[in-house]
């Protein structure tokens, strides 16, 4: 009997590891997009036959839309990972890095997620949902921690990521969003916040002492 569950096993573990390798293989080309990125160059990456590609994914919007799911399941992990770190503000910088990432396989596919992501879909609630709470798990420590502003809601914050990152689709674009993205959580840092404060005070202040 253990011979047969052996047997029984293997392929299913087989079947499981040539999945997770098209999977990962995708997102390397799909990041990458261009003319390369085709399903050839996805199952020439993992290793393994087109037909095995196909028995996995029967259709190019199956896959990619495996791939968008796998995406976003791995950054809500990401969080729940991240919300253990010393630092809650490099905890959340490290997940927007990661977040780029995202983005740059989804831009890879951008036109056969175009129908599944829209507004209303089932996709699109999914990723929005986990997204929203991942995001919202990195802020509240951060809030709690006094090193961020309250006034903004996870939503408002992924809002603005996807702004960053959608800025342009010239090469090199990662690079700026990051520079961006840093730049835009510094700027929700208290500290930040309590010195523009400051300096829109003084002037007031000049004035009262001006009149006296």
């Amino acid at each position: 009997m253990d011979d047969h569950t052996d047997q029984t096993r293997k392929p299913r573990a087989d079947a499981v590891r040539n999945r997770e390798r098209v999977l990962e293989a995708a997102k390397a080309v799909f990041s990458a997009g261009g003319p390369e990125a085709s399903l050839e160059a996805v199952a020439k990456r993992a290793g393994v036959g087109i037909g095995t590609l196909y028995r996995h994914f029967p259709t190019r919007e199956d896959l990619f839309e495996a791939v968008y799911r796998r995406e976003v399941e791995q950054l809500s992990e990401l969080a729940e990972q991240l919300k253990s770190a010393k630092d809650p503000v490099d905890a959340l910088r490290r997940w927007l890095r990661s977040g780029v990432e995202f983005v740059a396989t989804k831009k890879g596919m951008v036109a056969a997620l175009a129908l599944a992501v829209q507004s209303g879909s089932e996709l699109h609630a999914f990723s929005f949902d986990r997204l929203t709470r991942a995001t919202g798990s990195l802020l509240e420590r951060a809030v709690a921690a006094g090193e961020m502003r309250a006034d903004i809601s996870p939503e408002d914050f992924l809002r603005a990521f996807f702004g960053i990152c959608y800025i342009h689709d010239q090469p090199g674009w990662q690079s700026t969003a990051l520079r961006l993205l840093d730049v835009f959580v510094d700027g929700l840092r208290v500290q930040a916040a309590s010195k523009t404060k400051a300096r829109a005070a003084r002037p007031a202040k000049s004035a009262a002492k001006r009149r006296r």
